[in-house]
């Protein structure tokens, strides 16, 4: 049940259904979900420690904020570094299953695109985050994991901007990387996935003032889905 509460949650919050600022309240949200208030602040809590709503002591929780543009610009510096050796490094130890499990997502992803519906963005932002995840988990080295996954980087990219032919190029370029490391080709896998990165960053922050704007004018409204 908080699964589905929280998949919902994503999807609202991605799209901007749920506007950054918007103060969240676990009665609403179960009384809107037809839940009990249980898996609602499972999900609500889940939701804070990935970075898209906060949480005040005796205050509730809130949509979180835009992140500035230098976080967002810090933030691509710091997955340039890391992830084409993250890439670089799955291609010398993926097996046949990973690379299995590596295009089934580009296919779960390619499908939402065919569906082309508001619900899946928030599905398509997990998967993307369920991509990388899996690359640099594959890479074995722990401590470069933690580090990319406190970034959050994907759930909050997809706030900026979604659109289905941002998605079919992000796809397009997953699959490079996983073709790459197939072919347990490092070199191939790094420089791949060294252009995917910097391609998302020049899709996506040409429309970070446009979403920042809208982010400044919302008041703390309560949420009402």
């Amino acid at each position: 049940m908080s699964d589905d509460v929280y998949e919902s949650l994503i999807s609202k919050l991605v799209s901007l259904e749920i506007p950054p600022g918007s103060r969240l309240t676990v009665d609403t949200l179960a009384r809107n979900f037809g839940v009990s208030q249980t898996p609602v602040r499972a999900a609500l809590i889940r939701l804070q420690t990935e970075g898209l709503i906060v949480g005040k002591h005796n205050a509730g929780f809130s949509v979180a904020p835009i992140p500035s543009e230098k976080h967002f610009s810090e933030t691509y510096q710091i997955r340039q570094l890391l992830e084409p050796e993250a890439a670089a490094m799955a291609a010398e130890n993926a097996r046949a299953d990973d690379v299995r499990q590596l295009r089934s997502l580009c296919s779960q992803m390619e499908q939402l695109v065919l569906d082309d519906t508001k619900k899946n963005y928030g599905r398509f932002a997990m998967l993307d985050d369920a991509f990388h995840s899996a690359l640099v988990t594959l890479s074995e080295n722990e401590l470069m994991k933690h580090l990319l996954e406190t970034l959050h980087a994907h759930m909050h990219l997809f706030r900026l901007r979604y659109h289905a032919s941002v998605a079919e190029e992000a796809i397009n370029e997953h699959k490079a990387i996983v073709d790459a490391i197939q072919n347990r080709d490092a070199e191939v896998a790094r420089l791949a996935m060294a252009a995917h990165i910097l391609s998302s960053r020049n899709r996506m922050m040409p429309f970070y003032h446009d979403v920042t704007k809208k982010d400044a004018s919302v008041s703390q409204n309560d949420l009402v889905p």
